[in-house]
């Protein structure tokens, strides 16, 4: 009987864990093994008696020495299985500095007799949003060897949203970084690095390998995987006969596949098929492989580079895609994919709002205040007018239609990294000096690639201004889901103004504002509406200091 079973068996206070154990999305536990394994799973199956070696009377309840440990969706989900018992070893613990939700982590530690490793724990990559199932290391801060503390940034994860730092919790020694700086697609409780609390156990880890076993015992689908796999192999070879077959026809014939045009060219020409490789289908020569056979043959060089198979090579270089990029792509595809966009365009007039925005920015610059740009009157005119027709501030939720009371409004802003948009909460409660405050602090964090999820998180509505920066006159935005609404900002252009008389007119500065709307949340007299009401804040600014 192994030491750790043993401290087991004769203790009275390791009965019956699993009563103080409940189901979690996302549980960690303790426990001591004689295969070197580590176990990982759902709920009471975490500590069980057979596990432990505990059996009869000896399987009773430690409930006075476990405490498990939870947080709530809205922040950090975690749940510890810890034991009090003299002479244990504390479990290790990797927390975020933020709040994030549905965070679930694959952290296991095993006691081993037959593998010989000490005490550790293998740290997973968190998912860190709703949307993440795979990440990407940015960097470590940390190296193998190094000491950490609690509160000290282990290394930097780009998830699909931005690039969030990872931070320890308790004392401890780097043994191993399975993957390194800019490793990608880390699929989320993939092992990324073990810890170990005594320096000593660094060295034995230095050969140390991931097994496939503890992954798929905290896989959920883990049932049903191997049911797809059987037909798959079967299958696989059934289509490749049929492939040959109709590849060694054309081999096997003597004939010369051409287009009636490029056999005119030819016999004109006096130029032999036999001497031209087809890029057509099956080897076709086509009209453009004698034109180019002509050509080169009048230069004496090639015109174009051409592949093994002949057909011209372009010039190209691929850019890498960024875990933002990517799921900006697949969020904006299912959006137009899924959400019945309409658009509503209205013409404002912004006279009085640049001379108010003009009188407001000398009381800042006196002040020592940020200036207000036309973005941030509009955020704040945004904010009202859904104040005012709240069922634009809605989401829909496939059986139902969620109404919300906050209204924050998403900022879209550029950057090289992709496109970001942070959030301004509130935005109807602040005034433009905070508001304009905001916005530049969070739009350099995005150019900074140094958003944390609080940053974005929560929006119920969306403003892109394209007119301000590039002097777009009107265009139609993608809405952000599970958002129903965003509004795109053109750019204000001097427009003539007829008067009463024939002879009498005026000038005015006009910008187009287009509202794109999801219709199974927004119908189009409310979307109209709406846009009725932040015409009258836009041409009407000192309403909106009421």
């Amino acid at each position: 009987m192994s030491s750790a079973s043993r401290i087991i068996r004769h203790s009275r206070k390791f009965c019956n864990g699993q009563s103080v154990l409940s189901s979690e999305a996302s549980v960690l536990g303790r426990y001591f093994s004689t295969n070197g394994s580590s176990y990982a799973g759902k709920g009471n199956d975490i500590l069980k008696g057979r596990q432990c070696g505990l059996s009869g009377k000896e399987n009773r309840c430690i409930g006075k020495d476990f405490s498990l440990f939870k947080a709530s969706s809205e922040g950090i989900s975690k749940s510890f299985a810890r034991t009090n018992m003299n002479g244990s070893i504390p479990m290790a613990r990797m927390s975020l500095s933020h709040s994030f939700s549905s965070l679930q982590t694959t952290l296991r530690r095993g006691f081993s007799s037959i593998s010989e490793l000490p005490p550790h724990q293998e740290i997973g990559m968190p998912s860190l949003s709703p949307t993440m199932t795979e990440g990407n290391i940015a960097r470590w801060l940390k190296k193998e060897g190094d000491k950490v503390s609690p509160g000290e940034v282990l290394c930097e994860v780009e998830t699909d949203k931005a690039t969030v730092e990872m931070e320890c919790m308790e004392e401890g020694y780097i043994a191993k970084i399975i993957h390194g700086d800019g490793a990608k697609d880390i699929k989320v409780g993939e092992i990324i690095c073990i810890t170990v609390e005594e320096e000593g156990d660094i060295e034995k880890f230095k050969d140390y390998k991931t097994s496939a076993k503890p992954a798929e015992t905290t896989a959920p689908s883990e049932p049903s995987s191997p049911k797809q796999e059987v037909p798959e192999p079967a299958k696989a070879p059934e289509p490749k006969p049929t492939v040959s077959k109709t590849e060694e026809v054309p081999h096997g014939d003597d004939r010369i596949f051409s287009s009636p045009l490029a056999r005119k060219l030819a016999e004109e020409n006096n130029v032999p098929l036999s001497n031209i490789k087809g890029t057509g289908p099956d080897g076709r020569i086509l009209k453009a492989d004698i034109e180019d056979y002509l050509a080169s043959s009048a230069k004496g060089v090639p015109t174009q580079k051409k592949d093994k198979t002949g057909a011209p090579v372009s010039d190209y270089s691929d850019i890498p895609i960024s875990q933002i990029r990517k799921i900006t792509a697949s969020r904006l595809l299912l959006s137009k994919q899924t959400i019945p966009h309409y658009y509503l365009t209205v013409d404002t007039q912004v006279d009085k709002l640049m001379k108010l925005r003009s009188e407001l920015n000398s009381m800042q610059e006196s002040s020592g205040g940020k200036r207000i740009s036309v973005n941030d009157l509009v955020i704040k005119a945004v904010a009202l007018a859904l104040r005012k027709v709240p069922q634009c501030n809605s989401s829909w939720m496939n059986d139902f239609i969620r109404q919300h009371h906050n209204i924050n409004v998403n900022v879209a802003v550029q950057t090289d990294h992709g496109l970001f948009v942070p959030v301004v909460r509130d935005a109807d409660k602040k005034g433009l000096s905070t508001i304009a405050e905001e916005v530049k602090h969070l739009a350099q964090k995005a150019k900074d690639n140094s958003l944390k999820p609080e940053d974005y998180e929560g929006g119920t509505f969306t403003v892109s201004n394209l007119g301000g920066p590039f002097g777009i006159k009107q265009f139609c935005a993608i809405i952000n889901p599970p958002q129903s609404g965003i509004l795109a900002v053109g750019s204000a252009e001097k427009r003539v103004i007829p008067g009463a008389g024939p002879d009498q007119y005026e000038f005015g500065s006009f910008m187009s504002v287009t509202l794109s709307c999801d219709h199974s949340v927004i119908d189009g007299a409310i979307g109209a509406e709406w846009l009725k009401a932040f015409k009258g804040y836009i041409e009407n600014p000192h309403s909106m200091l009421l």
